[in-house]
């Protein structure tokens, strides 16, 4: 039987209509009307799932087509959906923007007709009235492929205004579920990548899921907004969830060419990645990934993989842990914000230390964007661990994009010539900007090199999600295992 979990997805014609405050207000009030609510994100960002998380007890997951390929993006859904009542996807940028030069890829709209999805288009209202109709009408009709099937009307200045905006709605035939007033009742604080993440604002960070779950509570029509949910039926494609297994009848696909050692990828569970049997009772290796307020960014699904492929995963905070958890083999340091606590980062001099060493004895460590940082002589002139002939500091421009990347050589992630899309977003220059082994190859119009690998360490700029190539997660596990 074909999964038909009840879904809706939360839209804009743009960015900044209220995307995220009505996305997180409406889960938070389903999960107070007594639903398991599955928490969703197109695209590649970090933080708005973390809010999508304290909204509702759930982890927060990412629907990127880019990344993943859109194969992957029905079955990531239904893997995090599993057992849930409803499932709520907040879209990114405007409904039908994507992968710059790439059509529809990685659009809001892309993942919606994936999923087979109903769209709830978020408009803010401030400075329109007849006009909205027009607006409305042209996203309804954009794509026939795409329901549209209904409206939230944000910043809405008075009952009149809100008149206004309904009658000329009318012709357009698409219900308005919701009216939200102009106030500024929502405190979501930014700075220069975004939301302020919830790890690092916890106590406030409640606070305003809880703004949003009344506002939205208060000013949209919740059972209604539930039928359309329950209207969706079926996901398309009869696909099945998303498994991190590593066995025959899971396998993933993949956009690397075939290589023999990517047979890491497709050994069964309780197999060594060349094909040999695993001794029973055979310890696990144990990998440290960091977390706490200056390594937010990461996708649960890594940690799915690194368990599902034999490790035993623990996380530690580099702003306060001064010694790696032991018995340690392997470690990973995702994104986040570095920049923000140089000085606390630096002042741990302990664990600085203990990753120098760990590094120095070939042990597999692999770093994004803020690992990178992280494993850099300084940052902002502040010490870091030294592990990387390299300096981060902080620049003018933001780098940010989606990338098409080839392993230049072997590491302890990837094989020479295995092909991974990723992500760039960050504010900081490494200089220089690869070692002497670069991590990846960048395709495309932009063609250079960057990264670095030595001995057991893989860093990068790059964000990748390890779904659409699990072998990474496999090779990683084998080689803390074998190093």
């Amino acid at each position: 039987m074909t999964p038909s979990t009840p879904r809706l997805v939360v839209a804009a014609p743009s960015s900044g209509s209220g995307k995220t405050t009505v996305a997180t207000g409406l889960m938070a009030a389903f999960a107070a009307r007594g639903l398991a609510v599955s928490p969703h994100k197109v695209g590649p960002d970090y933080i708005d799932p973390g809010y999508h998380a304290l909204a509702t007890g759930r982890t927060g997951r990412n629907l990127d087509a880019y990344l993943c390929g859109p194969e992957l993006v029905a079955p990531l859904f239904l893997h995090g959906a599993r057992g849930c009542d409803i499932a709520v996807v907040e879209g990114v940028m405007g409904l039908y923007d994507g992968a710059a030069g790439e059509g529809e890829l990685a659009s809001t709209a892309q993942v919606a007709k994936l999923l087979g999805a109903p769209v709830v288009l978020v408009v803010d209202a401030s400075a329109q009235s007849r006009s909205v109709a027009a607006l409305v009408h042209g996203f309804v009709s954009w794509d026939p492929q795409v329901r549209v099937g209904g409206v939230i009307l944000n910043k809405v200045g008075s009952a009149r205004h809100e008149e206004l905006l309904r009658e000329a709605l009318e012709s357009v035939g698409v219900p308005v579920l919701g009216v939200l007033r102009r106030a500024p009742l929502v405190e979501t604080p930014s700075r220069h990548l975004g939301l302020v993440p919830v790890a690092e604002r916890r106590g406030v960070a409640v606070d305003a899921v809880a703004e949003m779950a009344a506002l939205v509570a208060g000013g949209c029509d919740l059972p209604a907004l539930e039928r359309l949910a329950r209207s969706a039926g079926a996901v398309p494609g009869g696909s099945a969830p998303w498994t991190p297994d590593f066995s025959p009848t899971h396998d993933h696909p993949t956009r690397s060419a075939e290589r023999p050692d990517q047979g890491l990828a497709r050994s069964a569970e309780g197999q060594r990645g060349d094909g040999a049997a695993r001794p029973a009772g055979e310890a696990k290796p144990r990998i440290a990934v960091a977390g706490g307020p200056a390594f937010t960014f990461s996708y649960a699904e890594h940690t799915e993989l690194l368990t599902a492929a034999g490790a035993e995963v623990v996380t530690f905070d580099p702003l306060h842990d001064e010694e790696l958890p032991e018995g340690t083999a392997g470690l990973v340091i995702g994104g986040g914000f570095p920049e923000v606590y140089a000085a606390e980062l630096s002042a741990n001099k302990p664990l600085r230390a203990a990753v120098s060493e760990l590094a120095e004895r070939g042990a597999p460590i692999a770093a994004e964007c803020a690992g990178l940082l992280y494993l850099c002589r300084e940052l902002d002139g502040s010490p870091m661990c030294g592990v990387l002939d390299a300096t981060a500091r902080m620049a003018q421009r933001l780098t940010l994009g989606y990338r098409d990347a080839v392993a230049v050589g072997d590491s302890v992630l990837a094989a020479a010539g295995t092909r991974m899309r990723g992500h760039e977003f960050h504010r900081t220059v490494v200089e220089p900007g690869a070692g002497a082994a670069p991590a990846w190859g960048i395709r495309g119009r932009e063609r250079r090199v960057e990264g670095f690998v030595q001995r057991g360490v893989h860093a990068s700029y790059l964000h990748t999600h390890w779904a659409s190539e699990p072998g990474v997660a496999r090779r990683f596990v084998e080689r803390c295992r074998t190093s």
